[in-house]
């Protein structure tokens, strides 16, 4: 009996998907290549050879942006954004497929995002499918994406489902903007303070502990404290500095390199005050409005879990859908398999329970996704009028108490004399 939580605990140790870059032939002979997600190379060979394709070299790669050239700027999601919104408008407006992709690549600024889209116009005028087209590219097109296209095309509603994605993409990346500005602004706020006082202290304070050593009289400890740390700042500054780059250098490649760390990292990110609060919400958001559009567009619940998995963001709510996926695919309700992973908020699962038994899940998530949406915009507005006193009284402790420091033994001496 001690055995079933241990595997279940090794099961839902689930791996985010890898990029790999692949090379092969089609059926009728001709050299072809792209890139695809998965998480082994013999799983993307059996892939393409469902899809009619011979492989003849998979590597992986590193997941980035799609460049065609140094000069070329980089895709970003904001882009693909962007692009659903104007294809789908195009075809509301009865704009055939290919022609829409050419009024679109044509007005577009971006030359790499101009080149993809033309990539997959091409792609499709081959004889291939829209949702083929864009698997091929799968750092920029999500399997949410890929799913959603291909079921609109096989039911002959492919505007309908591209207004959707396009809906879903541009919440998903107002709500990613949100939370980087209520990330970034104290960050960037402790790295001016930390800049502005490293230059006080090797350039200024110097000159004011030169001018006190001819005073002939002791220095306030306050004064002494900070002329010390000045003089370490003199005669190590390269150490500090070059500690501290080794420091964020040694961060960011073992987040990239390493899934262990990093998803250590995303799993400590929700236990801190305050933000942990905001990334717990928006990922319970994004949770909501993925499955809540997939549900709409009549794909399969355990097909759409992976999908939903990834858009969660970190890698506990990752887990925790994978592991739903699983007790579903065993006949278990949806609100069941969420309130035994002890993730979810009661509040969310009742919602999908009322939803289960009145048929209309995508309809209670939709509205699960506006709440906790717009309880992440409230954080983040609390948290940016919490913030601007609070880094204005830190700023003023620090360099007011730097200012205060240094001129202690002048106030000391005019009441001397």
């Amino acid at each position: 009996m001690a055995e079933k939580p241990k595997k279940a605990a090794q099961k839902s140790e689930q791996k985010m998907p890898d990029v790999f870059v692949w090379e092969g032939r089609n059926k009728q002979g001709q050299k072809t290549k792209g890139e695809m997600q998965g998480n082994s190379e013999a799983l993307i060979k059996a892939l393409l050879r469902r899809q009619g394709i011979t492989p003849v070299k998979v590597k992986k790669k590193s997941k980035g942006g799609f460049m065609s050239g140094a000069n070329k700027k980089p895709i970003t999601a904001g882009d693909i954004s962007i692009f659903a919104r104007q294809l789908a408008t195009m075809m509301q407006a009865g704009v055939p497929l290919i022609q829409s992709f050419e009024i679109v690549g044509d007005g577009h600024e971006n030359p790499s995002m101009r080149e993809l889209i033309f990539e997959i116009k091409t792609s499709i005028e081959s004889g291939g499918t829209f949702a083929d087209a864009l698997r091929q590219h799968p750092d920029l097109f999500d399997d949410l994406f890929c799913n959603l296209i291909e079921a609109g095309e096989q039911a002959g509603i492919l505007e309908s489902l591209l207004t959707k994605v396009a809906s879903y993409k541009e919440k998903n990346e107002a709500m990613k903007k949100k939370i980087k500005k209520a990330l970034t602004y104290p960050t960037a706020v402790l790295i001016v303070a930390f800049i502005v006082t490293a230059i006080l202290m090797i350039f200024v304070v110097p000159i004011f502990a030169d001018m006190f050593k001819g005073f002939g009289a002791s220095l306030p400890g306050m004064t002494q404290f900070v002329v010390n740390v000045s003089n370490a700042f003199v005669a190590y500054w390269y150490i500090i500095f070059g500690s501290i780059y080794a420091v964020i250098f040694a961060f960011t490649q073992a987040r990239k390199r390493s899934k262990t760390f990093f998803n250590a990292v995303q799993r400590f990110s929700l236990k801190l005050p305050i933000f942990g609060d905001l990334l717990n919400k928006s990922a319970v958001a994004r949770f909501a409005r993925t499955l809540s559009v997939m549900s709409a567009a009549g794909t399969p619940l355990v097909e759409a879990m992976v999908s939903v998995a990834g858009a969660t963001g970190n890698i506990v709510y990752y887990e925790a859908v994978m592991k739903t996926r699983d007790e579903i695919s065993t006949g278990t309700s949806l609100a069941a398999s969420m309130r035994d992973s002890g993730v979810w908020p009661n509040m969310v699962i009742q919602m999908v329970q009322i939803g289960e038994e009145s048929g209309a899940v995508d309809q209670m998530l939709g509205k699960v996704a506006d709440f906790y949406e717009e309880e992440v915009d409230n954080l983040v507005d609390a948290l940016s009028s919490l913030m601007e006193p609070m880094i204005m009284a830190f700023l003023g402790v620090v360099i007011g108490g730097l200012v205060v420091a240094m001129y202690l033994p002048i106030f000391k001496m005019g009441s001397v004399v």
